[in-house]
């Protein structure tokens, strides 16, 4: 049922590596056979960051995701400082895509289907401000797009409980340590991916099996 709720919400709302303080939302890249190619930005935080790197960056037309930390005070954050709860800074993850292949309004599909937004500063056993559902807007377009996707899923009933999803204009960003990259993929046994990640994984593979990549 909650499927369904989400499937008419998108179809409705698409009719209608140091410190990133300068985050572009369009660039325009060469490829190799020199033709050129659109790219956008989306930065959203649901949680662990390993969790949703491994989901975004197998959709088709996304190029990139980096893990990482934003929102806060402190510059050049560690892990371990954001993991004291003490930087203001949430885990996010910083996708590079082609709007060609996929939209903002799709990447809000799989934000608002791969974690529960209703709860507050926690994803499961993930507990702490670091881990607070937000998506950073780079431009009044994408400010309005989540905005009006929020309040159609509060509408909708989609949820048992209030969307508590912070909508906030991009405040800065900086890359999380080599070690947090391509995560999932690279440690697939260690005991989080296997018991945890793994089977999110699976289920956005089986929900989004027509916008993966081949």
């Amino acid at each position: 049922m909650r499927t369904i709720l989400f499937a008419s919400l998108i179809m409705a709302i698409v009719s209608c590596n140091a410190q990133q303080k300068k985050v572009k939302t369009t660039v325009i890249k060469q490829t190799k056979n020199n033709t050129t190619m659109h790219t956008d930005t989306a930065i959203f935080g649901e949680g662990c960051f390993w969790c949703t790197e491994a989901f975004f960056q197998r959709l088709k037309g996304v190029i990139s995701v980096t893990s990482g930390y934003g929102g806060g005070h402190v510059d050049n954050p560690t892990y371990e400082q954001v993991c004291d709860k003490t930087t203001g800074h949430v885990e996010l993850a910083k996708i590079i895509y082609n709007p060609a292949e996929i939209t903002y309004d799709e990447l809000l599909e799989v934000f608002w289907k791969t974690h529960n937004p209703t709860t507050v500063d926690q994803q499961g056993e993930d507990k702490g401000p670091q881990y607070r559902s937000v998506v950073f807007y780079l431009n009044e377009e994408q400010k309005q797009k989540a905005e009006h996707y929020k309040d159609a899923l509060n509408k909708s009933g989609a949820w048992d409980k209030p969307v508590v999803t912070a909508i906030e204009p991009f405040k800065n960003f900086y890359p999380s340590e080599n070690y947090h990259h391509d995560y999932y993929n690279n440690n697939p046994n260690q005991g989080y991916c296997r018991y945890v990640i793994q089977p999110k994984v699976e289920k956005f593979e089986k929900v989004f099996k027509d916008k993966l990549k081949h």
